[in-house]
């Protein structure tokens, strides 16, 4: 009997013991989803980031206690979360078409006063167009290809190019590497005038065309603390396998397939460098709180600002490698520091 009285004492001890008060946050969350996000799964215009919103309502559920998901499929919705005016709201959506009107999220949000974790309308416009963003950092000095824009018979030879081959060709707005291939990389006027065709008729854009950097490939996570006032950068090196040419291209079906290999950046030079670029183009393009900065090298291992995503996605992406690999944050770690972060920036 004392024996057992003994073991009961003992158990009793390690539960309080190892017994946690955990305080919640009281400030209410809604996150925002529509018919778009249910059921597109690849890109669509209106959406910068595809959310889980079932698992992102069980993650901040173990910290704040009024947690939303909110369904905005008319203005009287919008008007409606208005009424509630939460503390935040957690989106990917960057605008809506009610009626034939456009109604950006973010202008909205700022219009009545509604934080939300991710930058203003105002900075997407200095990213969405690729040649835009590298011609702000052309005038602040930071270093990024020669390019120029063009669309299909623009240009009659390659003597009428601005740039000499090789040349690097994408569409000039969207992300994921979309319109990016093993023909992305051009020798001359022939494959020049295919993919810049090819371009147009599949994804309706028009290209930019750049000075091809053949060096290796980096991604940097920034992220805006708060507390500290400071911008955390995540640099990782991105790998894909060369192809019969050499080249090693991070193209679409690349990223589909996760057929990329991320490593952290071990080099404390490189790492130094590339940090300092990509926090000065997030300032430069007004980023806010978080988002992902490409910076590729050329052949002397210079690096390039490529390009910006101030709405990078928030699944198993590089944003996402990069807070794991750098800071050792899982995703339900880097989730709530999202979330902590925007709370705190109102």
């Amino acid at each position: 009997m004392l024996a057992k009285i003994k073991s009961f004492k003992k158990i009793n001890l390690n539960i309080k013991h190892n017994q946690k008060i955990i305080l919640k946050d009281f400030r209410s969350i809604e996150i925002l989803t529509n018919n778009l996000t249910i059921k597109f799964k690849e890109n669509h215009d209106s959406i910068g980031i595809n959310l889980d919103t079932n698992l992102i309502f069980k993650i901040l559920s173990k910290e704040f206690v009024n947690i939303k998901v909110t369904k905005i499929d008319s203005q009287f919705d919008l008007k409606q979360l208005v009424k509630r005016k939460p503390k935040l709201v957690f989106s990917g959506i960057k605008y809506f078409n009610f009626n034939n009107k456009k109604i950006w999220l973010n202008d909205f949000l700022d219009l009545h006063g509604i934080n939300y974790i991710n930058s203003k309308r105002s900075s997407y416009d200095n990213v969405n167009d690729k040649s835009f963003a590298k011609i702000i950092m052309q005038k602040n000095n930071i270093k990024t290809a020669d390019f120029f824009t063009v669309k299909p018979k623009e240009y009659l030879n390659a003597l009428s190019l601005p740039i000499k081959f090789p040349l690097f060709i994408k569409p000039l707005s969207g992300g994921d590497s979309v319109g990016i291939d093993q023909n992305s990389i051009v020798n001359n006027f022939e494959e020049f005038e295919k993919k810049v065709l090819d371009i147009h008729s599949n994804q309706n854009s028009s290209c930019i065309a750049e000075t091809y950097l053949s060096g290796k490939e980096y991604s940097v996570g920034i992220l805006q603390d708060v507390m500290s006032k400071s911008l955390i950068a995540m640099p990782i090196e991105i790998f894909v396998k060369g192809d019969l040419n050499g080249n090693h291209i991070l193209d679409y079906n690349t990223k589909k397939h996760d057929l990329e290999t991320v490593y952290p950046v071990n080099d404390p030079i490189i790492y130094k460098k590339i940090s300092e670029l990509a926090k000065t183009a997030f300032i430069l393009l007004k980023g806010r709180l978080f988002g992902r900065i490409d910076i590729k090298m050329d052949m002397k291992g210079v690096p390039h600002f490529i390009e910006a995503n101030l709405m990078p996605g928030l699944q198993k992406g590089y944003f996402y490698r990069s807070c794991s690999i750098n800071l050792n944050m899982n995703y339900e770690q880097m989730i709530t520091k999202l979330s902590k972060n925007a709370l705190n920036s109102a």
